[in-house]
């Protein structure tokens, strides 16, 4: 069983005293394109909160290679939902893509020579070149994902955790997105994706969780994504009825186990001409 992975043993969440997440195990090793699928409430958002810090364990860990996920948070990188951001701050590409370093560099620490290269290596590799000085409410919706997914490259993470990241996509932009992230996973980042369209998950991410509260399945989306499962995560109408969709056999991918804050907003100084 892969030793670096994303590993949840026993995770129980609660929001007072009404769990959101209960006694979930499972493990996600790095290389894996992981959908992360269920209802509406099923506690998808609660469970990469979780992983970021800003939900208390109730009962149970999540690790990283080992490491509890409080100890590993620089190896995190996050995408949040679109509504979760003020897309009117005035703010510009380059200031995003650069909240990235600050997990980097801790508290009161200016940018270094390597954060700078960070910066722009991250904005090149999402081919933001062009838009890197315009600001954040002037860019369509697949380029602020783009801007949002940079500013996680720049952290020089290995595991992403993206919220919902196809709503409001054109499909030319979820296309775009698609491929970005089959390459971070061959490259041997782990990717985890909520994903509400079942045939974009079969399509494109060869694994998959399935989750309401509990865990229902993991492992090969196409074994998960079964008539049997999609009913008692969704119930039997809407299982019937997306369940007949034919798709292209996923490709191959780690096998899933199953053993079992907001960045600081501060405008990024610009460099000064050589």
């Amino acid at each position: 069983m892969p030793t670096d992975a994303l590993r949840f043993d026993d995770v129980t969440v609660c929001y007072g005293p009404t769990p959101a997440v209960h006694h979930l195990s499972a493990e996600l090793p790095c290389g894996s394109l992981v959908a992360l699928m269920g209802p509406n409430g099923a506690g998808k958002s609660t469970l990469l909160r979780t992983i970021l810090g800003w939900h208390r364990l109730t009962t149970g860990s999540i690790t990283i290679g080992g490491v509890p996920c409080r100890k590993a948070s620089r190896r995190i990188g996050y995408l949040p939902q679109r509504t979760a951001v003020d897309w009117d701050f005035p703010v510009t590409v380059r200031d995003v893509v650069a909240m990235g370093r600050y997990q980097v560099l801790g508290p009161f620490r200016g940018f270094r020579t390597e954060d700078h290269a960070a910066v722009d290596a991250a904005i090149t590799e999402m081919g933001l070149e062009w838009l890197a000085d315009r600001q954040i409410a002037a860019l369509s919706g697949g380029q602020q994902q783009r801007t949002f997914l940079a500013r996680a490259v720049a952290s020089g993470a290995d595991i992403f955790l993206l919220d919902e990241p196809f709503a409001g996509l054109d499909p030319s932009s979820s296309a775009d997105l698609v491929r970005r992230l089959q390459t971070w996973a061959k490259a041997g980042r782990l990717v985890v994706t909520v994903v509400h369209d079942l045939d974009l998950a079969r399509r494109y991410f060869p694994q998959a969780l399935l989750v309401r509260a509990s865990l229902i399945a993991a492992g090969p989306t196409a074994e998960v994504l079964n008539p049997r499962n999609l009913t008692r995560a969704y119930g039997a109408s809407y299982a019937s009825e997306r369940s007949m969709v034919a798709v292209p056999k996923p490709a191959p991918a780690p096998a899933l186990g199953l053993s079992l804050k907001d960045p600081r907003v501060k405008p990024m100084a610009r460099k000064a001409a050589p």
